[in-house]
């Protein structure tokens, strides 16, 4: 007899299946496998000391501040714990209880039951000559050929933008973004390419995201979160899909001082609005992506609160894009010339991936369609 620690099974049931596990202990087992944390902001004093109790009873935990018990403050922030199943069971529980804890049971229950998409990577193409990356930067022939390629080596979505939106990035007129996406969306139309992948127009301006869908377009990515009406009448007149990025101020000005009470909460209740928004004028969850804006408005320790705490977006029930590719937070952690960040990329990525991004926005298209299939392997 010899026994050894496992590590992560990202596939509980199909470990279960492996083993000879009946079908019925599946269902069951696999449930208690998965140990969940929940961070709670600012829930009243009764409410934690009922969630206590009632966490306790079935095997759960929550984790709260010395002085909840003689009810000091009126609300505490506190960490819930426990299996899948427990927080099964509390959400039922919680919908009978008072003091704002039905609304913890009903947040529980979207958590538990966030449906699940395919993996996809999207490749990076800018049609302007004053993007961060300059490998990134294509004129309209060298952008086709540049999009053929990225198909071959497996992207299934192309991205192209012709602004920049680095930080401290210069404005650029409507006229001139035009200018630039026309031959490139027109080659696109004429040789068919949107049949052999998903074409993402990154803009937020109106006539150019509406030139790319008359093109074969049928991605829009808005790095203002879906701020103009327009944009999202465009996605539900032409049944495409819309990114919603949040980011703090301007490309102009996003980087000079950010600040967040909590990032997360923030973050969070803007895809909240910007979703409510959409839904009202006729757009579906399944067809908005969610994207936190690494380096939009956000510090490093901003940028590594929203990666690591990722899975939380899913619960919205969208498709959640990670885009860190040869950011800046790479050289904030270890200093590198943008040239050199693949290798910091992929480890951003492949975590993000670990915790629930779904969609892969980079300049790399063959390194991370490699990375991904070793690590989709490993878990």
């Amino acid at each position: 007899m010899y026994i050894y620690k496992l590590g992560n099974i990202s596939d509980k049931k199909a470990a279960l299946e492996a083993l000879g596990v009946e079908r019925g202990g599946v269902s069951i087992m696999s449930k208690k496998m998965e140990l969940l944390y929940f961070f709670i902001k600012d829930l009243k004093t009764p409410a934690v000391n009922i969630l206590k109790q009632d966490a306790l009873s079935i095997g759960a935990e929550l984790a709260v501040p010395g002085g909840v018990i003689l009810c000091e403050k009126p609300v505490y922030d506190c960490i819930l714990i426990g299996t899948k199943k427990h927080m099964e069971l509390l959400s039922c529980k919680e919908l009978a209880q008072p003091f704002g804890l039905k609304t913890v049971a009903t947040e529980l229950k979207k958590f538990l039951s966030t449906p699940n998409y395919p993996m996809q990577i999207m490749g990076v193409i800018n049609a302007n000559d004053d993007s961060f990356f300059k490998e990134s930067r294509f004129s309209a022939e060298a952008a086709i050929s540049q999009c053929e390629k990225m198909i071959e080596e497996g992207a299934s979505i192309i991205d192209i933008g012709a602004v920049s939106s680095r930080p401290g990035a210069q404005e650029v007129s409507e006229l001139v973004e035009l200018e630039r996406m026309k031959p490139i969306c027109d080659m696109i139309h004429a040789e068919k390419l949107y049949e052999k992948a998903t074409f993402s127009v990154d803009s937020y301006t109106p006539d150019v995201v509406e030139y790319a869908l008359n093109r074969g377009f049928t991605l829009i990515n808005d790095i203002t979160g879906a701020c103009n009406d327009e944009i999202i009448k465009l996605a539900v007149k032409h049944e495409a899909k819309l990114c919603i990025m949040h980011m703090q101020g301007t490309p102009q000005t996003m980087q000079k001082d950010p600040t967040y009470d909590d990032v997360m909460v923030e973050v969070s209740r803007f895809f909240e609005e910007r979703i409510a928004k959409c839904e009202a004028l006729g757009l579906s969850r399944e067809n908005i992506i969610l994207d936190v804006g690494i380096g939009f408005g956000k510090t490093l320790e901003h940028n590594l609160t929203l990666i690591k705490n990722l899975t939380h977006f899913r619960h919205f029930g969208c498709e959640v894009l990670i885009g860190a590719s040869r950011k800046s937070m790479i050289d904030k952690i270890i200093s590198t010339p943008t040239e050199e960040r693949l290798p910091g990329t992929l480890a951003i990525h492949l975590k993000a991936v670990e915790n629930g991004a779904g969609i892969v926005r980079c300049h790399d298209v063959k390194e991370h369609i490699q990375a991904l299939k070793v690590l989709e392997v490993l878990m």
